[in-house]
């Protein structure tokens, strides 16, 4: 266990090159903008507004 602990922390050994696409972005923003979650009394529905 102590070699887990004193190993760098996740962070760290991060790529700093590791960097989206701008596709990727696009694409994840456009989903959440058309993602619409209507509660209704207990109940969750989720509808995509294309």
């Amino acid at each position: 266990m102590q070699k887990f602990y004193s190993e760098t922390s996740r962070v760290d050994s991060v790529n700093k090159k590791l960097v989206p696409k701008e596709e990727t972005i696009k694409f994840l923003l456009d989903y959440s903008m058309a993602l619409s979650v209507i509660d209704y009394h207990k109940m969750k529905f989720e509808a995509l507004l294309n």
